[in-house]
């Protein structure tokens, strides 16, 4: 709960974790990157070892508890990272000008609800945080525009909406704000602190097409979308290994989990790497993994741009008038390469390509049994082509026709699930 103490001092300040807290946060971290390195000390490679008289059973075992091993380096690692920029945290608080917090704060006593205290909000930069070893990524990068917090309760029986609240600081503020993703939708009677941002000035609008592959009932793709309460809008699509039920399982839990993560603060390239070790771990008695491909896309909606990352998914395409780029990155799906492998495990999962965006933008995200159709016509050059000719629509229609289109190509043929997500983009401030 963050509140002003001492009402009576209109100074700014800083609220951040008592110097006990965060010498024990730090602790933790160290420990964790400890550990961390003397597990790698003891690690044998045993990927290619072949021994007298060892049976192709063990070798596997083994290559299992290698893998298993970095999995868990990984995860440590990751841990020591989090901990670390918990320490790091820092919120600066601002009292509103007297006269705007004698304002709100009548205005709202009209309605019944009672103001305790009233803020700014922001994030400065870390300039006594130098020491700390994890960087801000893009994600967590400025341009999220005000953020007002107030700690009040209602005193009245029937609840009042927090975007009621928004809409009266809007107008008496002069900003056009809405309850951030975080806070409770209904202003309780026992005390608590509300959070209001300022509204975005991009808005999504979201469309979706989807086909069964023939003779399954069930999907394996599946995709999320999740809204951050720092005006990052995350979209992302799974495509499970096979098809019916158990890859659409696989994919399932990919999202679940990147979801978790996700909402929990955790960055996108950190919660991957994450998710992978846990893929690489899980394995069923037989063997099986779950070797789910994951397309994210993540749009900040303060600063019009978006980051594209692609771990094993099919082609993106940015569609800005009648110009449509192909968003493309090399890579494998999660749960097969273990850090360490030849390839570049870290390199892989970071990879990622940004562009900015503007009014009426599309941005088009597809499986990879849309692209596979179009095999005898070009595959992502017909999608281009295709996407070029098409005249701006509603998000949901120009789904619903692009998959008419991927059908005609293959002569009605499914012969892998197809998804296809439209997002439109469109400035609210012309």
């Amino acid at each position: 709960m963050l509140t002003t103490a001492g009402r009576g001092r209109r100074e700014q300040f800083s609220v951040m974790l008592s110097d006990y807290g965060r010498g024990r946060l730090l602790a933790y971290a160290d420990s964790f990157r400890e550990l961390s390195r003397s597990y790698r000390e003891e690690l044998v490679n045993v990927r290619d070892r072949q021994r007298e008289g060892v049976s192709r059973q063990q070798v596997l075992e083994e290559r299992r508890l290698w893998e298993n091993r970095q999995a868990l380096c990984h995860n440590l690692d990751e841990m020591s990272q989090i901990m670390a920029r918990l320490a790091a945290e820092v919120f600066r608080l601002t009292p509103l000008p007297p006269r705007e917090e004698k304002t709100v704060t009548r205005a709202l006593k009209q309605e019944g609800i009672t103001v305790l205290d009233i803020f700014y909000i922001d994030r400065p930069a870390r300039e006594d945080m130098q020491d700390v070893e994890c960087a801000e990524e893009a994600e967590d990068a400025g341009g999220s525009g005000t953020t007002i917090g107030l700690h009040m309760l209602t005193q009245r029986m029937v609840g009042h909406g927090s975007q009621e609240v928004a809409d009266m600081l809007s107008v008496l503020l002069g900003r056009r704000l809405i309850v951030s993703v975080t806070s409770p939708q209904q202003i309780q009677e026992r005390e608590g602190t509300y959070l209001f941002v300022e509204e975005p000035r991009f808005v999504v609008i979201t469309g979706s097409a989807r086909a069964v592959k023939e003779n399954e009932t069930v999907s394996g793709d599946n995709y999320s979308i999740i809204q951050s309460d720092r005006g990052w809008l995350t979209v992302l699509l799974s495509d499970g290994m096979g098809c019916g039920e158990e890859a659409s399982a696989d994919s399932s839990q990919v999202l679940d989990m990147m979801e978790k993560m996700l909402e929990a603060g955790f960055e996108t390239d950190m919660a991957l790497g994450l998710v992978n070790s846990a893929l690489l771990a899980s394995g069923d008695v037989s063997g099986r993994r779950n070797m789910s491909t994951l397309d994210s896309c993540s749009l900040n909606l303060y600063q019009g741009m978006c980051v594209f990352r692609k771990v094993g998914a099919a082609a993106s395409f940015l569609k800005s008038n009648s110009y449509v780029e192909q968003i493309s990155l090399p890579g494998l799906p999660l749960g097969i390469l273990a850090e360490g492998e030849e390839q570049d495990f870290q390199g892989m999962l970071r990879q990622s390509v940004s562009r900015e965006l503007i009014d009426n933008d599309y941005i088009i995200m597809m499986s990879d049994g849309v692209l596979d159709a179009l095999r005898e016509s070009g595959y992502e050059d017909a999608m281009v082509q295709y996407l070029e000719d098409m005249r701006e629509q509603h998000p949901d229609e120009m789904a619903r026709n692009l998959l008419q289109f991927v059908l005609r190509c293959s002569q009605g043929r499914i012969l892998d699930d197809m998804t296809v997500l439209v997002l439109g983009v469109f400035d609210s401030h012309r």
